[in-house]
């Protein structure tokens, strides 16, 4: 599949480029991508919640009625789950939400977000570029040039560039990651993906 390059002025260089199909164009694993995506939104998850145990009530330990006869069940003391006030059974732990997903199904769930974008015609590929200065009108200007200011995007450059991140900060709607922080959610969530043209050979690096 090949696409056009285009410069941050939105003016088509007269180049095309062609999209790795290994990469680009393969058949979409949907399962794959669902893997991926919970794994990433579980990663997100603080995993801090706490409900208070009976033994964990701050009240009387008292016995608060007799053991028979009382007309009901046995509910001990004031702390009792059953009782307004008492503990939770079986309530919230902390934990930790992590779960093991292979190298393989992450870079076939990636590929297969990448192909939809590409089946979508939602990949815009640039020549690499840089700001002289963290200024937020460069970045707007950048994507009203592309025809992309009002969709949700996201920027995929080869490596670090803190001008162009702190231009993009106060977009809304607007990522800028590196490729080493490339995931499968943050491509599906994009309307549109606009890659720096060296970020495709690191693509193909990364995920071939």
């Amino acid at each position: 599949m090949e696409v056009n390059v285009y410069n941050i002025k939105g003016e088509d260089t007269g180049r095309k480029i062609t999209l790795n199909e290994s990469i680009f164009g393969i058949e979409p694993n949907d399962h794959a991508i669902y893997l991926d995506v919970k794994q990433f939104m579980a990663n997100q998850r603080q995993g801090t919640h706490k409900s208070k145990e009976r033994s964990e009530i701050s009240g009387s330990t008292r016995k608060i009625g007799r053991q028979k006869g009382g007309g009901g069940a046995r509910r001990g003391d004031m702390n009792s789950p059953v009782l307004v006030g008492g503990g939770r059974v079986f309530g919230p732990k902390p934990r930790d939400y992590y779960f093991k997903l292979n190298k393989k199904v992450k870079a076939l769930a990636r590929k297969s977000a990448l192909s939809y974008k590409a089946q979508n015609n939602a990949i815009i590929v640039v020549e690499d570029f840089n700001f002289e200065a963290p200024k937020t009108k460069d970045f707007v200007a950048m994507t009203k040039n592309l025809k992309v200011s009002d969709k949700k995007l996201l920027v995929i450059l080869p490596e670090a560039n803190k001008n162009v991140y702190l231009s993009a900060r106060n977009v809304k709607g607007a990522n800028v990651q590196t490729i080493s922080g490339l995931n499968t959610y943050r491509v599906l969530d994009a309307g549109v993906v606009v890659l720096a043209e060296s970020t495709l050979s690191a693509i193909d690096n990364i995920l071939m």
